[in-house]
């Protein structure tokens, strides 16, 4: 006789960003008793652990919560995941950009072809952010590095995220693979953080440091 199958609530999958219930597929827990003195209450407590699977994109996550017998009704479980770990998306971006990557990154495990369209429009996204001018993708990358926008080597970056999008809408050029995908993490958030996250970070250094001189009165320059 099988064990019958349990499932999470509907969770996000930290790997491909899926909104789905998710199969619980293993569990551990170090359960305790606990007694107060002259044993007038006992009770059972400790950290379990699961393993669930994604039921979109086949990956596991690990995740954990603390759980004692006496739980008042109601009372929610709190749960850490401990892989994968949260990956938060590049600082500061514009709404539509943010949702443009956030879209890209829900497909990320399950189509690296489609993954890597996504995020070559992402790039569109920035260069219409940012007002390029030109009629091409490279010619507006290489209008938004002569205004300073972006340093040159950033255009090699960008047109290297942008060749690789036209291999993934394009069958006769080829497939992409999973081993692809770190050269398109890499590519797109060096752009983003570049773009956006950077003079974001300057620009709150920047508040802190003015607070300070005035909280404190340092001669700071």
């Amino acid at each position: 006789m099988t064990n019958e199958k349990r499932f999470t609530d509907s969770i996000k999958c930290e790997h491909c960003q899926n909104q789905a219930p998710m199969e619980i597929v293993s569990h551990y827990s170090n359960l305790r008793d606990y007694e107060e003195r002259e044993g007038m209450l006992i009770w059972e407590a400790g950290s379990v652990y699961e393993l669930i699977e994604c039921p979109a994109c086949g990956e596991i996550s690990l995740r954990k919560y603390f759980w004692h017998s006496i739980l008042s009704d109601g009372e929610e479980i709190g749960y850490k995941y401990l892989y994968p770990l949260d990956q938060r998306g590049p600082q500061g971006l514009p709404n539509n950009i943010k949702s443009g990557y956030e879209e890209a990154q829900r497909v990320r495990n399950i189509n690296t072809n489609a993954y890597a369209v996504l995020l070559g429009r992402v790039l569109d996204l920035i260069c219409a952010d940012r007002n390029a001018s030109g009629d091409t993708l490279d010619k507006k990358l290489k209008s938004l590095s002569e205004r300073g926008e972006i340093p040159e080597k950033l255009v090699d970056v960008s047109s290297g995220l942008r060749n690789l999008r036209n291999i993934g809408a394009h069958a006769d050029l080829g497939e992409l693979s999973s081993a692809d995908l770190p050269v398109l993490d890499g590519l797109t958030r060096a752009i983003l953080e570049y773009v956006y996250s950077a003079p974001l970070l300057i620009n709150e250094a920047e508040k802190r440091l003015a607070k300070l001189k005035k909280e404190k009165n340092y001669p700071l320059n």
